[in-house]
């Protein structure tokens, strides 16, 4: 026997489900049940506290401008080209795609007369005094670093230009006069007028206490897109890209494109680190590998170029190449460390002080010389007429050399570790067999100098080396040879004093080099 129990009337459990904010469920028997609202809530998440570039981006920006390079373009007869010669690499207008004329024929503003023209920064028009008129070839990114207008950017983005235009942060075009550019370093100098007008700078940070894994921004003008900003940390130092031997560069993987070239990289405290200059990239744009210029280069090369519009650089007047492992082995060096002098040249600082080939350049005024490129910017930072003393290792020996530095000539090539042409075949047949071991024949040279390579076994050591049929042998170990017994003899020698490698000296028609070649197998 069930209990019949009287349960509350519906419209009393809805007045009450209404108060009190629940929902009435009626069962099949008609007793209501009470259920409890569920409502979710907008997901909010504590971040954690991590570094804003922002501040340093609104102090920074007005210092940074974008560079754009202007030439002449000299006007032709070809109506199809609007009255303008296009030189695409030695190709003219009438040589381009189809498909890219359209373009091209767009490239300027409409002048008046429905002539084809370009408003100068000022509003005014091109040139028309038949010289062509001035018309964008290039498009970078630069920064101010004084109050008066000097803009810091890269000799590749002006190197071409007839004239430049300095294109502010918040629009202001200002005409910009080259002041100097220093190809070697690829840096480069302008100067805009801004008629009292102070303009806001940016100064340089001292790079010795940038540390692999920093924060870094960059800031530039990537495809002409206007001021852009990016970050990243610094990837790694003394970055030798081949660009010279000067070379030193941060590497760093802020998004650095086309058109951020001479803009600069910053620090936290708005310091300029460095200067970016160059990327690798497979596809054209940023895979995350830049190539910024060092403060410490650029600050002595600027001061330079601010004050005489050039750069004067010490100079040895040798020709130097790294040391390799197997070179130190047959130096008798523990170290591969130091700047290998091939040849001085007569007359220079370096030959007057009594530098000789085989010389290997230690330190320089007590301070250690990584390599080759260290050593080429040492000197290059010293001013001409300097008095250095090297530390150089000869005959397994440490000397002490005082040089007075002369002054780097304009073209001169510096510090060359490069391998020559081969060059031509001596016309005599090989007849000496004594190098067999080392996989060379070898012949008397023409000139009496040396020993012709008139041949070379493809799978020695020597041909690894880039040793090549027609170069000479002048010297072994630093000793001048003239045929194959004085070689084997300077070889017995060198295994008499516990050597394993002993350094050739290589002559080709392009100059000299050194190569260390194993001596194991001789006798």
């Amino acid at each position: 026997m069930f209990k019949n129990i009287k349960g509350p009337s519906l419209n009393t459990a809805l007045k009450a489900s209404t108060v009190a904010g629940l929902a009435a469920a009626v069962l099949a028997t008609g007793i209501p049940l009470e259920i409890t609202r569920s409502y979710a809530e907008a997901v909010k998440v504590q971040a954690p506290s991590v570094p804003s570039f922002a501040n340093v981006v609104d102090a920074v920006s007005p210092a940074v401008v974008s560079v754009r390079v202007e030439n002449r373009v000299n006007p032709v007869s070809d109506d199809d080209a609007n009255g303008f010669a296009f030189d695409f690499n030695g190709r003219g207008f009438d040589d381009l795609p189809d498909a890219l004329k359209p373009f091209f024929r767009q490239f300027g503003e409409q002048g008046p007369q429905g002539q084809q023209g370009r408003r100068g920064p000022q509003g005014h028009h091109g040139p028309q005094d038949g010289k062509g008129r001035l018309r964008p070839v290039a498009q970078g990114s630069g920064f101010f670093i004084s109050e008066d207008g000097y803009i810091v950017t890269n000799n590749h983005v002006v190197s071409d230009g007839a004239a430049f235009v300095a294109v502010m942060n918040d629009g202001t075009e200002l005409d910009a006069k080259l002041i100097g550019k220093d190809p070697r370093t690829d840096l480069a100098v302008l100067k805009v007028d801004g008629k009292g007008r102070k303009f806001t700078y940016v100064n340089w940070a001292n790079d010795n206490g940038v540390r692999v894994g920093d924060w870094v921004v960059a800031v530039g003008n990537p495809f002409g897109l206007g001021g852009t900003v990016t970050a990243g940390i610094v990837s790694a130092r003394g970055r030798d890209i081949g660009s010279g031997p000067y070379d030193d560069y941060l590497q760093v993987d802020a998004a650095v494109n086309r058109g951020n070239s001479g803009g600069p990289t910053f620090n936290l405290n708005g310091e300029v680190v460095g200067i970016n200059t160059a990327i690798f990239s497979p596809s054209g744009g940023s895979v995350g590998i830049a190539f910024a210029i060092p403060a410490s280069t650029a600050k002595d090369v600027v001061a330079d170029l601010m004050k005489d519009g050039q750069v004067s650089r010490g100079y040895l007047g040798v020709q130097i190449q790294p040391v390799t492992k197997d070179i130190a082995d047959s130096l008798g060096l523990s170290e591969a460390n130091g700047a290998l002098v091939v040849s001085a040249q007569a007359g220079t600082p370096g030959e007057k002080a009594g530098m000789k080939a085989g010389d290997v350049v230690t330190a320089v005024n007590g301070e250690t010389i990584k390599d080759a490129r260290d050593l080429s910017r040492r000197i290059g930072a010293m001013t001409p007429g300097k008095k250095v003393e090297l530390s150089v290792w000869r005959s397994g020996k440490a000397q002490s050399l005082t040089v007075e530095l002369g002054t780097l000539p304009a073209e001169q090539k510096d510090a060359s570790a490069d391998d020559g042409d081969q060059a031509p075949e001596s016309q005599a047949p090989a007849s000496e067999k004594a190098l067999a071991d080392l996989g060379l024949t070898v012949g008397p040279a023409e000139d009496g100098k040396g020993l012709q390579i008139t041949g070379i076994d493809p799978d020695s050591d020597a041909a690894d080396k880039g040793i090549k049929e027609g170069e000479k042998i002048t010297s072994v170990n630093n000793q001048e040879v003239s045929n194959a017994d004085d070689v084997v003899k300077v070889l017995n020698q060198a295994k008499k004093d516990g050597r394993t490698r002993a350094l050739f000296q290589i002559q080709s028609k392009d100059g000299s080099r050194f190569v260390a070649l194993p001596i194991n197998g001789q006798g």
